[in-house]
């Protein structure tokens, strides 16, 4: 008798247990269901979110291409910069210790200083040479920042560039350069469109 009343005990412990798992179980499919809707959801979300920046860039693009006889001003260019450091820190959120986009307290004390100094854009400039041929940005930008020694403008790059044979390609060169330059550790940013080497005193050394 004392063993046929622990097997019943038994069995009922184990059909109780069974009971618990099969709720759990159907718990658990519920919450992965919804999971699932959520991420469709976010992915749904991302995509707006991608086509209104691409929209927002397009209308920027073509303003500028319809004031083609005036650049990108110094406010345009770091809205450009904003926009893809917010596009880059959604893809992989870079360490805070190393984020390109921040200032520095020297960098933000130089900008009063190179704020004002904004070169124009030359319209008749010919190539000189052809030593930024096939060149990239940062290399081409690193080499006239050495040769200038200190900090410009990316109007003044843009100049000098062409003036080397780089070849630009798209509507908005200067951005070009800027977002370039912002997204290279070599390089910071020193005022609104105005850029040095990270490293100065080392670029100059070698």
């Amino acid at each position: 008798m004392p063993d046929e009343n622990l097997l019943a005990t038994l069995e009922n412990g184990l059909r109780q247990s069974r009971t618990t798992r099969s709720r759990l179980a159907a718990r658990l499919a519920d919450l992965e269901a919804e999971a699932e809707r959520v991420r469709t959801e976010l992915n749904e979300m991302d995509a707006i979110i991608s086509q209104t920046e691409a929209a927002m860039f397009r209308i920027l693009s073509s303003m500028f291409g319809a004031q083609s006889a005036a650049p990108p001003s110094d406010a345009e260019i770091e809205f450009a910069l904003r926009r893809d450091a917010v596009t880059a820190a959604r893809a992989t959120p870079p360490p805070a210790q190393h984020a390109p986009y921040a200032q520095s307290q020297p960098a933000q004390q130089q900008e009063h200083h190179f704020r004002h100094h904004i070169p124009p854009i030359r319209s008749d400039i010919a190539p000189k040479s052809d030593r930024f041929f096939e060149r990239t940005i940062p290399h081409a930008a690193a080499v006239l920042l050495r040769e200038a020694g200190g900090p410009l403008h990316v109007n003044e790059l843009y100049n000098r560039l062409l003036e080397g044979g780089f070849q630009f390609t798209g509507q908005n060169p200067t951005i070009s350069i800027a977002v370039s330059l912002n997204r290279n550790r070599r390089f910071r940013k020193v005022a609104p469109g105005t850029f040095d080497l990270t490293m100065r005193d080392a670029a100059q050394a070698s």
